[in-house]
């Protein structure tokens, strides 16, 4: 009965983690709020491997060290360094063994919060992860660059969420037509929102660019309606140039008339035929 009991404490003692924690994760910790002198963080939460791995960003001076989970629920969680695993000869390496306290937030994706040393004086900051697909470095010299630390500071400046959330506000984007009134190729202002969410989607991803392809009604000679399709689509392109979206990140076409969507015989269908279509390529 006695050592029942004392299993039971043990249990008790150890939170364990929610299966949204496990995995890697990584991102950037510093004395500062903004960030201006990032060092980069690596956290492994496999349970049984529980590690952080901090390096001073480009170059090859790091710190290893085991941490023990005091506190975990779905969205925050308490993690304390204990021991170093291994670290960099070098008078720069990180030897502060460090107590995390962070919190999820689920809108942006981010795992961001503060530390504390346990064993330096008035050593404290900000930390900022975010769960990525890569393989934990255990080695004394990774094969890890710090380009994703620069990125990582670049999106954070923009506001960007985490690359986990930016996928799947890619995949989930649904494309819809902006229409035009009667031979006019002025963007209407119910349409300006739903264009600045496309620019904020299209900017998280760089190796995205929008198509922008500009159509017409049949109302007029197939050579007037191509310069409106092409009037319509540069309209849209002018709008995304001038509310931040690069020029290089778009392409455009026209068709005039060549491609309606319905019928020209009514006035609704016109209408649907007035339209810029977009898709990603």
């Amino acid at each position: 009965m006695r050592l029942i009991f004392l299993f039971t404490l043990l249990l008790l003692g150890f939170p364990s983690l929610s299966s949204e924690w496990n995995g890697q994760w990584k991102g950037i910790l510093s004395i500062h709020q903004d960030f201006s002198d990032e060092q980069a963080i690596y956290l492994n939460l496999e349970e049984g491997q529980e590690l952080t791995r901090i390096e001073l960003t480009d170059t090859d001076v790091y710190a290893l060290k085991r941490f023990k989970i005091n506190d975990s629920d779905a969205f925050n969680l308490e993690i304390e360094e204990i021991n170093f695993k291994s670290r960099a000869n070098s008078r720069e390496t990180p030897r502060c063994k460090l107590k995390y306290n962070l919190k999820y937030n689920d809108s942006t994706g981010y795992l961001e919060g503060t530390f504390t040393s346990v064993d330096c004086k008035n050593y404290s900051g900000y930390v900022i992860l975010y769960k990525a697909d890569y393989t934990f470095p255990t080695e004394k010299k990774s094969d890890l660059s710090h380009l994703w630390v620069h990125r990582l500071k670049l999106d954070l400046d923009k506001g960007f969420s985490a690359p986990a959330i930016r996928k799947k506000e890619l995949e989930s984007f649904k494309f819809k037509p902006i229409y035009f009134d009667h031979d006019k190729s002025v963007v209407k202002a119910e349409f300006h929102a739903y264009l600045k969410d496309m620019i904020r989607v299209v900017q998280g991803h760089s190796d995205i660019r929008i198509k922008v392809t500009g159509h017409t009604d049949a109302v007029g000679t197939d050579a007037y309606n191509v310069g409106l399709s092409e009037r319509r689509a540069k309209a849209i392109k002018d709008f995304f140039v001038a509310n931040g979206l690069p020029e290089d990140k778009l392409e455009i076409d026209f068709k005039g008339e060549r491609e309606p969507v319905d019928t020209n015989s009514t006035r609704e269908g016109k209408q649907h035929n007035r339209r810029v279509d977009f898709s990603f390529v």
